[in-house]
């Protein structure tokens, strides 16, 4: 446990000591500490709310300032038990109730396990701990919000409500925390996604189903364009797939059955639908059926990899042919959870910037240097220079892994070399690997300093077992080719959600779904607007002109609203002199340019793709 968590341990227990202070009966579950503080999850008949808290932090404060020492206690499984039926755990005093969840915690401790309390002042917890020494060394705390919550996450349990709160070192620390909030509602790729007018998710549609409108569509396809170069340069061949596939498909990938939690339910062809109904199969029968094989159906794919399969496997290939690298812009299709869903970041259907490589084991190294250069690459292009990677391998102790344990030796060993050689700070880690291979993940950290898994790199040497994919070598022999899989971006909605909170939606030039905005000061320059802009737009620079007669700071204030890159006033002297006045995010005042400067300056900016 790092310090920051022991601090918002302790502080948990603070919580602990203020709410029995004010409500003695008080039920309390568990209070560990999280990634953004702390919370407690209590039993109690009043319903607390946020006008509690000023309340609540007043005891709490009051535990601090009496600074009581964290005390550690081992204790015997009876002595606890004897404790919890008294209400003495979690508790000030024994109370004429017993201390029910702190009971059936207890009762999940294995047998041999130590068991220990953790006392400051009266109150008393069964607690592993680790403390600070004293509460007064909690520091700065402040609760931020309340929520319901099942006992154990089981709706068969108790309901409880959880108090939330953080916790720091300093009161410096945490107004930087909050002000580092603040800067992250601004920056929310929902609020900017609807103001710039970007996406739209709209419940008719259904949740998770992203409409990426015109100003959305132009980044997505900004990016696309860019990358889709960059494969045309590194050999790369462009596929495109249906959206759906065959379960039998799916049955031998591996996906199907064992993964359908997180699909769509299948397709079933209407004729089998209508004999099902006349022999009254039951809906149980049906899934039932559709899982063992018996009847077929389709899927909304959920994965591109089996259709790339396919289309390496209509021919056959020669040890000369390899490697082939197929790309696709695919979207595909999962079921997450209503209460998981959140803007872009995370949806039902999403497109990925897939690609499938097939090679000889000897070229394996060279093509995951190469997936890892693309990434590399786009990373660079975008400004997002503080990443890491994260090394998925499987855990050996896990049967969710398919495939030969020599195979995936091989190809985590690949993975480790490749992510070596970056030159950037990797982390290995077990169970993080896709069920038919390790992977190579990009962490990236944002100016707010969250971190976001966006590219991805995978070697598998399990799916070509499973479609038994083969190709001829120099010997006349037929060999087994390995799989790469990439995606760069990952996700596009993910990336574009992610680059929206990145840029504060103040996107670069190049990429920015309006560049230019010419304003007229008045009618007389609307001559000399119209020749700017059909000249503009020759080049194929996104220009609009707003010769409303609206004032002109009216006019500034909308194009600033709508984040437009340069905003070009034109006045009479402007018209006069062939000049343009120039406002943009990067000058602090408006700059007077000649028209031809300009011009030639946003051109190059755009060619360039400059941040």
């Amino acid at each position: 446990m790092t310090d920051l968590e022991r601090i918002r341990h302790s502080a948990a227990h603070v919580l602990a000591t203020a709410l029995l202070k004010i409500w003695p009966e008080a039920q309390l579950a568990a209070g560990p500490p999280v990634e953004t503080g702390f919370y407690y999850d209590v039993d109690l008949p009043h319903r607390i709310s946020p006008a509690d808290f000023e309340r609540i932090e007043a005891e709490m404060k009051a535990v601090t300032k009496a600074n009581q020492t964290f005390v550690r206690s081992a204790v015997s499984r009876d002595e606890a038990i004897k404790l919890g039926e008294s209400g003495r755990l979690a508790a000030l005093s024994d109370r004429a109730f017993p201390s029910k969840f702190k009971l059936d915690i207890l009762r999940r401790i294995p047998e041999g396990e130590e068991i220990s309390l953790y006392t400051n002042g009266d109150f008393v917890d069964l607690c592993a701990g680790p403390h600070v020494m004293r509460t007064g060394n909690v520091g700065a705390f402040k609760l931020t919000h309340v929520s319901s919550t099942y006992y154990l996450g089981d709706e068969n349990n108790p309901q409880l409500q959880r108090i939330y709160g953080t916790a720091f070192k300093n009161k410096t620390e945490m107004e930087a925390h909050f002000n580092m909030l603040e800067e992250a509602k601004k920056r929310d790729h929902r609020k900017l996604g609807r103001d710039l007018r970007l996406f739209h998710i709209d419940d008719e549609v259904g949740q998770g189903l992203v409409l990426w409108t015109p100003n959305g569509a132009i980044i997505r396809q900004e990016l696309q364009n860019f990358i889709s170069r960059e494969l045309t340069r590194q050999g790369y061949s462009q596929v495109f797939t249906p959206h759906i596939g065959k379960l039998g498909l799916y049955r031998t990938s591996g996906h199907f059955p064992y993964y359908k939690d997180a699909q769509y339910p299948p397709i079933v062809e209407r004729e089998t639908l209508d004999l099902l109904a006349r022999e009254a199969c039951s809906c149980g029968d049906l899934s039932n059926k559709l899982e063992s094989g018996e009847i077929n159906g389709y899927l909304l794919k959920p994965m591109n990899c089996p259709h790339h399969i396919k289309i390496f496997a209509s021919q056959k290939h020669s040890y000369r042919d390899l490697p082939i690298r197929l790309a696709e812009f695919g979207t595909v299709y999962r079921w997450e959870q209503s209460g998981e869903l959140g803007g872009m970041t995370r949806v039902r259907s999403f497109t990925q910037d897939d690609a499938h490589l097939f090679c000889t084991e000897e070229q394996l190294p060279a093509e995951v240097v190469g997936c890892l250069n693309l990434v590399k690459t786009v990373f660079n292009l975008l400004g997002m220079k503080d990443y890491r990677v994260r090394v998925g391998l499987r855990d050996p102790d896990s049967a969710k892994y398919i495939g030969d344990p020599a195979n995936w030796d091989k190809a985590e060993q690949a993975c480790r070399a490749a992510a070596a050689g970056m030159g950037v700070p990797f982390s290995e880690e077990p169970g993080e690997a896709a069920f038919y291979g390790p992977k190579i993940d990009f962490v990236v950290k944002d100016v707010l300093g969250r971190e976001w898994q966006l590219g991805t790199v995978q070697v598998d040497y399990n799916l070509p077992i499973r479609f038994d994919l083969a190709y001829t070598g120099s010997d006349g022999k037929e060999h087994r080719p390995v799989m790469v899989h990439r995606a760069p971006f990952g996700s596009m909605e993910r990336f574009i959600g992610c680059l929206i909170e990145h840029f504060a939606g103040h996107f670069p030039v190049w990429l920015a779904p309006e560049q230019v905005r010419l304003l007229t000061v008045t009618e007389a320059q609307n001559e000399y607007a119209q020749r700017l802009l059909r000249e503009l737009k020759e080049k194929d620079v996104r220009v609009t002109l707003d010769d409303s007669r609206e004032k002109l700071g009216a006019k500034i204030r909308l194009a600033e609203l709508a984040q437009v890159p340069y905003i070009l006033t034109l006045g009479e002297r402007e018209s006069i002199s062939e000049q343009v006045s120039v406002r943009s995010r990067k000058l602090t005042a408006p700059e007077a340019k000649s028209w031809l400067e300009f011009f030639h300056q946003l051109l190059d900016e755009i060619a360039h793709r400059s941040l």
